[in-house]
């Protein structure tokens, strides 16, 4: 009794550890866990933990099945994010069909995964509603390069807006950005850029100054989104999410883009086989 007991603590200790970190962090898939710790001058600071997987080596895409059980359908799962999407076939949602309710925030916590630098948006009263249904936005994270392709096309930059409905369903914005001339970005972007440098360090967590997204707002509600369903891009792969990818991107100065790309390094999953299809990971 003692050993089984053992081996499902040891089982759920796996789990937590391996979708901590997760594009679903923050939600019923991925609960956030923050602690406590002291600094060298003594002071309680938070420390968010961390995921035990990777985008390099054994830690990385093609192996993340092995890290741990839950992780299976990452290489069995023939519905998987994230994909090519091509413009002339994908299911398209027609601009404003997305309602968008992201209003200004004073702050929000910002921390660093370790895989990922991503903004809290729990209990900030922003949420997306489609064809009656309501997502409350939980977070939004990076991914440098891109995850998504359009027609082939790499992005230097995509943000994923991670919601989940009362039922428990996710919903996934993806945003392409794209690098510009003149030093235009997209504003809240320019907003994040000075708490960069307080969560360099994975599992470090520090407060962002106010958030606005009327700008953005303004772009995403002049387009239209292609959608599909998709997985998480992140063990455990999780399926049935629903994906909205902006049909136009979004502007990136250089600047910001190299400050981003210094934390996140390289955290983008390949792109997977179209839905139905076999996994790549199981040929």
């Amino acid at each position: 009794m003692k050993s089984s007991i053992t081996s499902l603590a040891l089982f759920l200790n796996l789990f937590i550890e391996s979708t901590t970190a997760s594009c679903g962090h923050g939600t019923s898939l991925a609960r956030r866990k923050v602690h406590q710790k002291r600094s060298l001058s003594g002071e309680p600071v938070k420390h968010v933990e961390v995921g035990n997987f990777g985008y390099l080596g054994v830690n990385g895409p093609t192996n993340w099945q092995a890290i741990a059980t839950e992780n299976s359908v990452c290489k069995t799962s023939k519905v998987q994010s994230p994909i090519d999407i091509n413009s002339a076939s994908a299911t398209l949602v027609e601009a404003g069909k997305l309602q968008l309710n992201f209003p200004e925030v004073e702050a929000a916590e910002f921390e660093n995964l370790g895989t990922t630098i991503e903004v809290v948006m729990e209990g900030k009263n922003a949420s997306t509603t489609v064809d009656g249904k309501t997502f409350e936005l939980k977070q939004f994270h990076f991914h440098t390069p891109g995850e998504h392709t359009i027609d082939g096309e790499y992005f230097p930059l995509e943000m994923h807006m991670v919601h989940e409905a009362e039922d428990g369903a996710i919903a996934v914005i993806a945003l392409p950005f794209q690098l510009c001339g003149g030093g235009g970005s997209t504003p809240l972007l320019n907003e994040l850029v000075p708490t960069m440098d307080m969560i360099l360090e994975p599992g470090t967590v520090a407060e962002t100054g106010p958030l606005d997204f009327t700008a953005l707002i303004t772009s995403l509600n002049a387009q239209p989104f292609k959608t599909y369903a998709g997985s998480l891009t992140t063990p455990p792969c999780a399926e049935g999410l629903t994906f909205f990818v902006a049909s136009q991107t979004l502007p990136l100065d250089v600047n910001t883009y190299n400050k981003m790309k210094k934390i996140l390094g390289f955290n983008a999953r390949f792109v997977q086989s179209p839905a139905g299809t076999e996994n790549l990971l199981s040929m």
